[in-house]
């Protein structure tokens, strides 16, 4: 289970609170406007900024006091950050070694999680030739390789035009069920959250709020 029970973060003259409760294998949708707090939540979570109060748990234990490298957190962003000079399998193994000094069975590592994004055959493709679609897949693909429990989702398909977003959801649902991750999607778009069966939270004045089934159905 993660948890956060009034996580406090303060960038400059604007003040966030989070507080939220999600199951291991569940999948929370964040939604609201830019600039409401969404991106700083997950970057709370992964470590990226600090908290200025509260507590974050992940399975009864604090995370606050971790780095982000030794969080168990993976994180997907809008932006596929693929380098473009390296290969897909080069770009995957980033993911667990920088040097790039993987073994034998870490690059048939490689090849499984390409395999779980149906981009088979692909580990000596140059990521500079990819479609936007397959970058993501690549992306995810890095993600799934570093074997984390918890996945941020920070926009991930807003980038992608509509035919491809529906494919990237649907896999990335897929991958989600399989790993039995816990997820914390953040979007504005509410049909992500739909499509991808999430429980959805609506961040609104630095605060997040379950949303009724009633009020989500408004908002589609």
């Amino acid at each position: 289970m993660l948890t956060l029970d009034n996580v406090s973060v303060k960038l400059g003259d604007l003040r966030f609170s989070y507080t939220l409760k999600t199951d291991a294998t569940r999948i929370s949708a964040i939604l609201g406007k830019s600039g409401s707090g969404k991106s700083t939540l997950l970057n709370v979570i992964a470590g990226f900024l600090p908290a200025t109060g509260g507590e974050l748990e992940w399975q009864g234990k604090s995370l606050l006091g971790l780095p982000a490298n030794k969080r168990p957190v993976t994180t997907l962003f809008q932006q596929h950050n693929l380098f473009s000079h390296l290969n897909v399998g080069q770009n995957i193994g980033l993911g667990v070694k920088p040097n790039l000094k993987l073994s034998a069975q870490e690059w048939q590592s490689v090849e499984r999680v390409l395999e779980e994004v149906d981009l088979q055959g692909f580990i000596k493709k140059s990521a500079a030739n990819l479609s936007g679609g397959e970058q993501q897949r690549v992306a995810l693909a890095r993600c799934l390789l570093r074997k984390q429990p918890i996945l941020l989702l920070d926009e991930p398909f807003s980038a992608l035009d509509e035919s491809t977003r529906y494919d990237m959801i649907e896999l990335t649902r897929k991958v989600v069920e399989l790993h039995e991750l816990c997820v914390i999607l953040v979007t504005h778009n509410a049909d992500d959250a739909k499509l991808m069966n999430a429980k959805q939270y609506q961040l609104q004045d630095g605060t997040l709020k379950p949303q009724t089934t009633e009020h989500r159905q408004q908002t589609l």
